[in-house]
């Protein structure tokens, strides 16, 4: 198993935007098959194939790193500070010792610890560090709150040139303008990773769902429609299947998931299913029965519980309930709750409980027009289209695929 150390003034559980970016970076890592060692100088990070390193001397804070951050910004570089980095040059040696990468934050352009910055240049000048990856969130050469502290020469332009051999990474395009520009490089020579976020605590996902989110391939439907009803012919659920795949038309891919299983108080609900996998096979939809999809070892379909349901309602894009007959309709409901578009026949018990928030259709309507207005609501609200762009390229786990890896893979 390779390791891959990151580095900070500060580790979680601390929290700030870079502490909580470390903290996914980990856990990102560890769950593709890295180990993981945190070196800070404040912290107590846990987690699988992860381990703490604390160096109290890599904090920006303590009474021996104020006494020489006052002495720096008086432009004073003491014999203290110098045995500082003579210091930590050791510490940091040891530490990094059978590491494949390091990823460093704000340490190459912040002054929060100079000693710091320069025992990691003298040994990176020396050869005696593997690959680094600079992520560089703040820059304190550019930063008037900064500039009274910050003088010319060393270690002060350590912040302001580029170390040669080293990666730098920043989280948007501004940003990369800006330390293009501070450190006179082609901003093709530096990359952006974004930051991102993690869904399954974002939305409350329970770790059955994400199984199951993953198997399915869900947060690549756009949009993820969902059915929570059992498979009873009363449900119309074929007409929810010839939906999903008419929205193909417009552009669109989307995913049906249907959480029931057949009724069980009707013989011919079994007979219903296989013809709903006809319509599922003809229409071209991709269209997931919980039934058929959520199951033991053995293939015998497993309950779907509340939490799950729950989960599906926060994870989707859209409620399509098309009912022949309701006596009430609680989905309607549900939906509402967490403000989830709502497309369904209009029938009265629904049309009762949902007023002007939902789009409705007759049941006799052709079923490309009905397609024809769901594509027209999501095309008009863009917080759909962000949403669903967020569950495939701003998840932890898409970035670590599309961005770190990569990084990691060319050393």
């Amino acid at each position: 198993m390779e390791t891959v150390a990151i580095l900070h003034y500060a580790g979680p559980p601390y929290v700030g935007g870079v502490e909580i970016t470390m903290a996914a970076h980990a856990r990102v890592l560890a769950a593709n098959g890295y180990a993981v060692r945190m070196l800070t100088g404040k912290g107590d990070a846990t987690g699988s194939s992860l381990t703490q390193v604390t160096i109290p001397e890599l904090a920006s804070r303590g009474a021996l790193l104020e006494t020489i951050a006052r002495e720096l910004a008086q432009g004073q570089v003491s014999a203290t500070f110098e045995a500082l980095v003579d210091q930590l040059s050791t510490r940091l040696a040891e530490a990094l010792l059978g590491v494949k990468a390091l990823i460093v934050h704000n340490v190459l352009s912040l002054h929060k610890n100079l000693a710091f910055t320069a025992a990691l240049h003298r040994l990176h000048h020396s050869g005696l560090l593997p690959p680094m990856l600079a992520w560089c969130h703040d820059f304190a050469w550019l930063d008037p709150l900064y500039m009274s502290d910050l003088h010319p020469g060393y270690p002060w332009d350590l912040l302001r040139q580029p170390w040669p051999g080293v990666r730098y990474v920043v989280v948007s395009e501004d940003r990369r303008g800006m330390l293009a520009g501070l450190l006179g490089l082609d901003p093709a020579e530096v990359t952006v990773v974004t930051p991102g976020v993690d869904l399954a605590a974002m939305l409350h996902l329970g770790p059955t769902t994400m199984d199951l989110v993953d198997r399915l391939g869900l947060l690549n439907a756009n949009p993820l429609l969902l059915l929570p009803a059992r498979i009873t012919r009363r449900k119309n659920i074929e007409l929810a299947i010839t939906l999903t795949g008419s929205l193909q038309a417009y552009g669109y891919a989307p995913h049906l998931v249907i959480t029931g299983p057949p009724g069980p108080h009707n013989p011919a609900n079994a007979a219903y299913l296989a013809e709903l996998f006809a319509v599922r096979e003809a229409s071209g939809a991709n269209v997931a029965f919980l039934y058929e999809a959520y199951t033991d070892a053995a293939g015998q379909p497993l309950p779907v519980s509340d939490a799950m349901v729950a989960d599906l309602f926060r994870l989707a894009d859209g409620l399509l309930f098309p009912s022949r007959y309701e006596g009430f309709g609680i989905p309607i409901l549900e939906a509402g709750l967490v403000n989830l578009p709502i497309f369904c026949s209009d029938i009265p018990p629904l049309r009762a409980t949902a007023g002007n928030a939902a789009t409705y259709f007759q049941l006799d309507e052709p079923p490309d027009q009905i397609a024809r207005r769901m594509a027209s609501v999501f095309a008009a609200d863009p917080r759909t289209a962000l949403k669903q762009r967020v569950r495939t390229h701003y998840t932890w786990e898409a970035i670590f695929h599309r961005e770190i890896a990569p990084l990691l893979a060319d050393g």
